[in-house]
């Protein structure tokens, strides 16, 4: 569901947030601050994409997110679990394929995409794209 936002010249309009992670702990408040921010907009009611890419990736299988720490931050796997809940998780496709995983060893609920669904969605109508 998107959430509606009220623009400048009055009218009402639904935006979607795709947000993709580029880094994982080699990068840790850059990596928190795209979870946080993906969490926060699904918490809020905003239609959210979240993309696993790079190193972040590791973040699709299980118990990796538990392993993340960054003090004074909020828990990877539960900014995690909240996306999945309200929002959709994507895990690139040649990513996952430089790491070796494969689908049926990731969190359930994350899918697998390459970029050119990541295109898509990006350069959908009112799309605004953060990359971390």
């Amino acid at each position: 569901m998107a959430v509606s936002v009220v623009a400048d010249y009055g009218e009402s309009m639904s935006r979607k947030l795709l947000v993709k992670v580029t880094c994982g702990i080699e990068d840790p408040e850059r990596c928190n601050q795209a979870f946080t921010v993906a969490a926060a907009a699904a918490a809020s009611g905003v239609d959210v994409g979240l993309w696993l890419t790079g190193e972040a990736a590791w973040f699709a299988v299980p118990g990796k997110a538990e392993e993340f720490a960054l003090p004074l931050a909020a828990p990877l796997a539960d900014l995690l679990a909240g996306v999945l809940a309200a929002g959709q998780v994507t895990l690139c496709t040649q990513c996952a394929d430089r790491r070796e995983i494969v689908p049926d060893q990731v969190v359930a609920g994350v899918r697998i995409a390459g970029a050119p669904v990541f295109v898509e969605e990006a350069l959908g109508a009112d799309v605004q794209a953060l990359v971390y």
